[in-house]
Order: structure tokens, then sequence, then C-alpha cells
């Protein structure tokens, strides 16, 4: 290595960031396929999933972040191809079928109840016959819908107002019974049993430890990362840091990471051991509320001075920026917030607002802005 990471600058260490974020390539002047989305997937780790469509479903974004023009069903092609699934990675996420294993624990641990998880377990411990009758159900016809199992009777007022079925299919999903297939066009996950849906390879890949997987999953956490405080590590796969802090002590201790200081950050941080300057960057782009490069608010503020919220939940007149606000990244910098809405009966994207950072002028930004967000249009098909 050019240079040993044991102290870095700012500027440093957000390149590292970005590099290990998938900004370390030029997006493709031709259409990327299913397979750079998997690669992109495999890079990043995770991929939160998130309902709202004002835009575009959030997952879809941070593969144009890095790719540009792609297919928009890459995700669906991956996951009936077996190389992605979705499970409780970050939030509900997209994840790359090779580390299914390291997740093996949380199953378990949700179906011997040493965790709870938003009323599902006490749902099982209070309805197991129904519960179970629903997993042979599945087994024996196939893949299904919450819909078509659906046991209510009355309007549904909200999208977590969910009746016993749904209840029941997601207590299967928690523990590792059931897994998604697929989503159906109206965004619904189709279950099925996790034998048919994992590739064998996974399937008989022996089930790590907690403390082997945990690790593991702080190490793809690193890599994904480049460099992170002990709370970054946690925040990535959601594990607590109370639990993680002697494992990553191991991994230092192992070699696996290396602990470095960043100027202007108090707590000490961590990179993984193969962990390098990336040659050049090409970090302009439009951010998903959650892509993984800026959903942990507080790593937002220590990397790039950009204090950040999400305004979907907050009424119209108290809102700053907007109702679906984007980071705008340009060379690397957090340098303005772009209000986006998708107006699909009229084929145009609405650019509702564009707020710049403290500093920066809108002259300055204007030529990129206008480029990612015609991309972005095109890629849309917004005419």
């Amino acid at each position: 290595m050019p240079k040993r990471l044991d102290e870095l600058t700012i500027v440093e260490a957000r390149s590292l960031a970005l590099a290990a974020q998938g900004f370390d390539k030029p997006r493709s002047k031709s259409k990327s396929s299913t397979a750079d989305a998997v690669e992109v997937i495999k890079k990043l780790g995770v991929i939160q999933i998130d309902s709202v469509n004002v835009l575009v479903r959030s997952q879809e974004l941070p593969l144009f972040a890095r790719l540009g023009d792609h297919d928009r069903n890459a995700i669906n092609k991956a996951t009936a191809q077996s190389k992605i699934f979705e499970y409780w990675g970050h939030e509900a996420a997209i994840l790359p079928v090779e580390i299914q294993p390291l997740f093996r624990w949380k199953m378990n641990a949700a179906r011997t109840g040493k965790i709870k998880h938003w009323g599902l377990t006490s749902f099982y411990a209070d309805n197991k016959v129904f519960v179970k009758r629903i997993l042979k159900h599945v087994e024996a016809n196939g893949p299904v819908t919450a819909r078509e199992l659906s046991t209510r009777t009355t309007k549904k007022s909200s999208w977590w107002d969910w009746d016993e079925a749904k209840t029941a299919l997601e207590y299967l999903f928690l523990t590792g019974q059931l897994m998604s297939c697929g989503r159906g066009s109206d965004f619904a996950r189709i279950y099925d049993i996790t034998e048919r849906v994992l590739p064998s390879k996974i399937l008989n890949t022996p089930t790590p430890t907690e403390d082997e997987a945990r690790k593991q999953l702080l190490v793809h956490a690193a890599r994904a990362q480049g460099v992170a405080t002990l709370t970054d590590l946690a925040d990535y796969y959601r594990q607590k840091t109370a639990v993680i802090k002697p494992l990553v002590n191991e991994l230092v201790e192992q070699g696996e990471l290396r602990e470095v200081t960043v100027d202007t950050w108090v707590e000490k941080a961590f990179v993984h051991r193969s962990a390098k300057p990336p040659k050049k960057l090409y970090a302009t782009a439009l951010l998903s509320p959650f892509d993984s490069l800026v959903w942990c608010r507080p790593r937002n503020e220590r990397l790039f001075d950009f204090h950040y919220r999400i305004e979907i939940y907050t009424p119209k007149e108290k809102r700053k920026f907007g109702y679906y606000v984007l980071p705008f990244m340009m060379n690397g910098e957090l340098v303005g917030r772009v209000d986006l809405k998708a107006d699909r009966a009229n084929s145009k994207l609405l650019v509702q607002s564009v707020h710049t950072e403290k500093g920066i002028k809108r002259a300055s930004i204007n030529g990129a802005l206008t480029d990612e967000l015609r991309a972005l249009a095109n890629w849309l098909q917004l005419n």
C-alpha cells in the first residue's frame, strides 16, 4: 500500500467510504444488466427496501446512482435467479444470497423466542396451530401472497394493519421457514418455503455460530463502509453496539480490522485490512433517502457535514425541504437536496424544489444536476 491507513483526514475517509460504496467505477455508457446489478448488491452487502413510490421504489435508486441506466426488472430477475434474497438485514432489505447463512442465528433466535419482533413472536405463541397450518398450506400448494390467504372481513385501515394470515406469513418469514420468492405488481411479497427458494449450495452451507456470523457481518460492514466507527459497524446490519464491541476487538486482534483515527471524529474508527485509497472516484449522483451511503444520519454529519432528515411523515406546513428529498452528491460532496416526484400520468419528472448547501452556489451545480435529472427521467421513461 502506498500509505498505511492509520491517521486519516476527513477527505481521505470520505474517499474510502465512496469507493467502498461503489463510486470508484464509472457508469457504463450502455444499459447495465441484471448481472451488473447483482455485483452492486454484493458490493454494498445490503439495499434497504421501502414501499414509498412517489418517485420510484427506493430500492431501485441505489442501483441507478451507481449504474445509471439499467434494467428496471433487475431486482425481480435476480430474485428469480436466486442471486439475492429478502430479509431483515438493515430494515427490510435485499441481500446477496451468499450471506443468508449469516442470518440464521437471527431466524433461530426469533423461532425460539430469544428475540421479539413487532408482536410476531407473541402472535405465534397464541396461534401455533394456525401458523403451522399456514406453513403446511404453502408446503403443499406452492407460492402464495397474503391476500390469497386473507382472513380479513373489514377494510384495511393502514399499511401495517395485518390480518391473521399476513401476520402468520411474516412470522414464518422472520423465522426463516418461508422466504420471499419475488413480489407482485402490487409490491406484495410472494412467499414460498425456503427449500424451494434457496439454491442447494446455500441450503447445504453449514450454519455458523452466532458469534462467527456476527463477526462476518461486521467484516462485510467494514468492507462496505470503507471506514467506520463502532456505531457505524453496528448500524449497517442493525446489530447492537454492546454485543459487537468484543467481537470487533477480536477482529482487530486477528488482523481482519485495523484501528484508525479520522480527523474531527471523536470515536476511533476501523478499516478492513484490505482497504486502500481509490485511484479515482466517480461520485456524482442523486441518492435515495435510504441509500446505504446516507442512511446513517450521524455518520452523514461526521463524513459529509450534512444534516439530513426524511420529511415524509412531517406535516406539509412544517417541512423544510420537501416530501421526497434526494441528497445530491457532486464530485464526492453532498451539495444539495432535490424534492422529486414522478408524474406518470403526464410522463413528467417534477422537480419541486432544489436547495443548495451552505456555501454552495446554485450555478455551480446546475450543469451536473441537470445531467442527472435527464438521465433519471430517461431511465424512468418520463418524457
